[in-house]
Formats: structure tokens, C-alpha cells, sequence
């Protein structure tokens, strides 16, 4: 499986956390998700996958608490893994990334996930600013870029 990011750490130990996430466009441009804390960055929608849940249901479920939009999912796109820390939940996880090409549908209002904004963004100007190199590197299959 393809890794993005830095490595893993010796002698840390990693906890396997699953999530869903998509490329969303409309109107030639990108829906996104920034996240203000605990760390300011720009992020494909999506999040992890409860026990319980599939993919698709998390993807729905996380764009809507994010961004405020429904979506429609077209296509599964791949998988990726990178190793981080993720300060919102004091662990060290093993992120398996399962990416999805998707198109937003309806506007229910604004995101429910405290500290998320949508943002629409131009295709270009959505992979430079996207934290995860992973995310980026999707984006830019799908788009071409």
C-alpha cells in the first residue's frame, strides 16, 4: 500500500484508524473542509469510519458534519496509509486513507463539526493548500493537474 508522509517511528506504537474521504466537485471547482484547531489546515472532507459503519455511510456522515453538504459518491478512487499523531485524540494512529470521487447535491446549512468551515476552492489553488500529501496526490490524479 502506497504510504504518504513521514514513516513510521520506532519504538512508537500506532493504533489502526479507518476513514473515508473525497474529492468533491461542482462547478469546476473543489469543496474542502478547513479545520482551525487543534491544527489550521485544509482537508478533502471525510473522517474516520465508526464501529458499526462502512465507508460510504462514514463519508456521508463526515461531509455533512464538516461541510453542511450531501453528497453523491461516484467512484472509489484508492487507498493510502500515513503514519501521524493526532493531537484531538493524544494517539498515534496508522491512518488507512480510502479516497472516493464525489459531487456535492444539496446545501443543508452550515457545518455541525466544531471548528470546520467549508470552503470552495479552485482545483490548482486546492492541492497546494491540502495538508495531507496523500489527499494532494488524489486530487491530482482525478484532476489531472
Amino acid at each position: 500500500m502506497q504510504r504518504f508522509g513521514e514513516p513510521a517511528r520506532k519504538g512508537v506504537k500506532y493504533t489502526e484508524r479507518a476513514g473515508a474521504y473525497a474529492v468533491l466537485e461542482r462547478d469546476g471547482r473543489l469543496l474542502v473542509t478547513f479545520q482551525e484547531r487543534p491544527l489550521a489546515e485544509y482537508q478533502l472532507p471525510g473522517g474516520g469510519i465508526d464501529p458499526g459503519e462502512g465507508a460510504i455511510q462514514a463519508l456521508h456522515r463526515e461531509v455533512r458534519e464538516e461541510t453542511g453538504w450531501s453528497v453523491r459518491i461516484s467512484r472509489r478512487l484508492g487507498v493510502y496509509q500515513r503514519f501521524t499523531y493526532m493531537p484531538d485524540y493524544d494517539l498515534w494512529a496508522r491512518k488507512l486513507c480510502h479516497i472516493y470521487l464525489g459531487h456535492p447535491t444539496l446545501r443543508y446549512g452550515e457545518p455541525t463539526e466544531e471548528y470546520h468551515r467549508a470552503v470552495w476552492l479552485e482545483p490548482r489553488e486546492a492541492v497546494e493548500r491540502l495538508a495531507s500529501s496523500g489527499d494532494a496526490w488524489f486530487t491530482r490524479q482525478i484532476l489531472r493537474l
